[in-house]
């Protein structure tokens, strides 16, 4: 979809959710990027930010409270963020069984990329330790890095919002926030591993890709304007 404002974005979910419920239209998942924005998800607090909102707008971010899953994160360019509006119900799954297949696309997507990625015990989203192309590969005691988020709402069996990765992300905006309720998290980017990030549109489409065979779904494009009708 390229870039789309956040509140867009949001209410475009909102829709697809409801005629989702309704039957009306098929699972659908939504790859965009954000302009500069913060959210909040439902555990989130004015603790997760280190800067008040007026300073975080000054810099020409939005500051948004949503109600997705999880606490505070950045979107911005350079960041491709899939939203799934699909019916758990349909493939027998629980929110927890979801979560876990959301990171195993990420992690497939990432390994295309040459980027190792992992889980990590008790914790959702996607963590690093770099390049898994030995000449790129960082020192160990560099330690592991977030490279995407994941957040998500499940309203009558139907899932909204979804994960962030980050390609080629600006990982300073990370720094007036608690990213993810986590103080001593580190975030890592594609480039910010190996040097340079793949294109977005290809990207996208490897995870839609990802996403059918993970998900057992056939996967074809559509106009946005069919959805949005």
């Amino acid at each position: 979809m390229g870039r789309v404002d956040y509140d867009e974005a949001y209410k475009l979910q909102l829709s697809l959710l409801e005629r989702r419920q309704a039957g009306e239209i098929p699972d659908t998942l939504l790859l965009l990027e954000h302009s500069p924005v913060y959210t909040l998800g439902r555990r989130g607090g004015d603790e997760d930010l280190l800067v008040s909102s007026a300073e975080l707008e000054s810099t020409g971010a939005q500051v948004v409270w949503t109600d997705r899953g999880g606490q505070a994160t950045y979107h911005g360019p350079g960041q491709l963020v899939c939203y799934p509006i699909i019916d758990l119900r349909v493939g027998g799954l629980g929110p927890v069984t979801y979560v876990r297949q959301l990171e195993d696309v990420i992690i497939a997507v990432l390994s295309e990329c040459g980027v190792e990625a992992h889980r990590v015990e008790g914790k959702t989203g996607v963590w690093t330790y770099g390049s898994t192309k030995l000449d790129l590969a960082p020192p160990l005691e560099t330690g592991e890095e977030k490279i995407a988020a994941i957040g998500v709402r499940i309203s009558r069996g139907v899932a909204m919002h979804g994960f962030a990765l980050n390609l080629s992300t600006d990982l300073a905006r990370f720094d007036c926030i608690v990213p993810c309720g986590m103080p001593d998290v580190r975030m890592a980017s594609i480039q910010s591993i190996c040097g340079e990030a793949p294109e977005m549109k290809r990207t996208a489409s490897l995870v839609a890709g990802k996403f059918g065979l993970v998900f057992d779904r056939s996967v074809k494009s559509e106009k946005l304007e069919k959805l949005a009708a």
